[in-house]
């Protein structure tokens, strides 16, 4: 992994150097990770890679910075919501997704950075590695844990999570190409909270 990771670092400094902006600043590449120790993750949320456009990227998958109109994989995701639970007396989590992380809920991409302006520049440069490192040790604890694996990309990590005690969730992106393919009414906020009540965990307030 180590090569792996220097062959990264390597490409994100030559890329900074040619003059191409980076999304998210090096400082918030980890923050999903940080914001929620591993013994705290109930949920895991796997997106693809950051936003690619000025101003939107915070380091948390499909989340934006509080104020910032929410893009469509975003309304997607939170129409979702609303349409999976149900009237509700408080409102919306605010565009950066802060309740959800606050509870326990790891909102990672597969690929921590991205070129301004071109969706999957950061690819196989060796993020996957680290990613999957990291998928595969929450799906190896005795702790039940829910993953939302969304499109097929986020998909194919279903394989590294250990199955017979954790809920593994599995729709289309809610991307708007994709998302009336089978995100709209996946169910999977419902599904989340039913498992966690079995297992005695706290439901997330999504």
């Amino acid at each position: 992994m180590l090569k792996h990771l220097a062959g990264l670092d390597a490409f994100l400094a030559a890329t900074r150097a040619a003059g191409t902006t980076v999304y998210p600043a090096p400082e918030h590449y980890f923050n999903a990770l940080n914001a929620v120790p591993p013994s705290e993750v109930k949920v895991v949320i796997l997106g693809q890679d950051p936003y690619h456009s000025a101003g939107l990227a915070n380091g948390f998958a499909f989340a934006v910075p509080e104020y910032v109109k929410p893009p469509p994989s975003l309304r997607n995701i939170l129409t979702e919501v609303q349409r999976d639970l149900g009237p509700r007396e408080a409102p919306l989590p605010d565009h950066d997704l802060m309740p959800w992380v606050k509870q326990g809920v790891l909102l990672l991409n597969a690929v921590l950075s991205v070129s301004k302006g071109v969706a999957g520049s950061h690819h196989n440069r060796g993020w996957e590695i680290f990613t999957d490192a990291v998928i595969a040790h929450l799906g190896a604890r005795a702790e039940p844990t829910v993953f939302m694996f969304w499109g097929k990309a986020a998909q194919r990590k279903a394989s590294f999570v250990q199955r017979d005690h954790h809920l593994i969730l599995t729709a289309p992106h809610p991307s708007p190409l994709s998302v009336y393919r089978g995100f709209a009414g996946c169910g999977h906020f419902s599904q989340c909270n039913r498992f966690l009540m079995d297992q005695a965990q706290r439901p997330i307030d999504w």
